[in-house]
């Protein structure tokens, strides 16, 4: 007997041990987090609001989505510690991290840390075929809308028109307000930056029929020579029933980020639970097809969280070492 109750001992000093660096880590995790997504009807804040419940059930804390106006804001909530988890665009990404864009006001912003990749958000050039505009240079002298001013598509699709010699009159408001005054003749198009499908053109095309307006192949690499970030980005026939052909666009990949500060061991489980619970995340949206391990590889500059590195390289993924911050 008293050998048994030693082995009996002997196990549970070692659970103790064993689980203790667990318990520590995991004592050390904020109690709550809050997830910075986008403007209600747009992709970001379904998938947003997907991943927080995932996260909650994986992680066993509180993760909380906010709705906001989407990148540009989510990194300076990031930044601030408003918020310890974000969504944005890597074009928002390299703008806020080299101080760039306009909306930066020439501040750096090196709170954020990549953490796995999301997919990728295609600028969707949308008129309703009642118009008649068929292309992106028929936008010349007529009022686009573009949703909220702090989204990337913010100061994106004014660079873009620029760089195609179009001069719009750009209007900025929530996505759905912004349908409805398309619907009613306010906007003569409008411009969007999502994943596909967007819940906000499919529910628009209920409505009225819708054209995708045309970029030439001579407007898209003059659009690429101005911002390199962009690359080629197409949506297949069929994704929108007012689509019968593939549509070639610009687009921006987009990653969740979060705070350098939050604990190694808790963005490696973070990172964990995202990629195992990817069919959860499909289900919300189809666009998360693309949020798989090796799509890390999209990011080229901003550097990945610890816990992040930690994670793909025990997949077999190689995080380059120029993103992999020295601690």
């Amino acid at each position: 007997m008293s050998r048994f109750f030693g082995f009996v001992f002997a196990a549970c000093l070692i659970a103790i041990l064993t689980a203790t660096p667990v318990l520590a880590a995991k004592a050390a995790w904020p109690k709550t987090l809050t997830l910075g997504t986008a403007s209600p009807g747009g992709v970001f804040y379904v998938y947003g609001d997907a991943l927080a419940k995932i996260l909650t059930e994986s992680l066993k804390i509180d993760v909380n989505p906010l709705p906001t106006q989407g990148s540009e804001h989510n990194v300076k909530l990031i930044e601030s510690g408003d918020v310890q988890l974000g969504l944005l665009t890597m074009g928002s990404g390299l703008q806020g991290w080299n101080g760039t864009g306009d909306w930066t006001k020439g501040q750096r912003y090196r709170k954020m840390r990549a953490l796995f990749p999301m997919y990728d958000n295609v600028f969707s050039f949308v008129t309703l075929r009642r118009s008649g505009i068929t292309t992106v240079a028929q936008f010349n002298n007529r009022n686009i809308g573009t949703g909220p001013r702090a989204g990337a598509q913010g100061s994106y699709v004014p660079a873009i028109l620029a760089a195609i010699g179009v001069s719009a009159k750009i209007g900025n408001s929530g996505w759905e307000s912004l349908t409805a005054d398309l619907l009613d003749g306010r906007y003569d198009g409008i411009v969007m930056l999502a994943g596909t499908p967007s819940p906000v053109l499919k529910k628009l095309e209920t409505k009225d029929p819708l054209v995708f307006a045309n970029l030439s192949s001579e407007q898209i690499d003059a659009i690429r020579k101005a911002m390199p970030e962009l690359t080629i980005s197409q949506i297949g026939s069929g994704a929108y029933t007012s689509l019968d052909k593939t549509y070639t666009t610009v687009g921006l990949f987009a990653f969740v980020i979060g705070r350098d500060d939050l604990p190694d061991d808790l963005v490696y489980q973070l990172v964990k639970a995202a990629f195992d619970n990817q069919p959860r995340l499909l289900k919300a949206t189809s666009a998360a097809i693309d949020t798989v391990p090796q799509n890390a590889l999209k990011d080229t500059f901003l550097p990945f969280h610890p816990g992040a590195v930690r994670y793909y390289r025990e997949i077999g993924i190689k995080i380059p070492d120029a993103l992999v911050p020295v601690n």
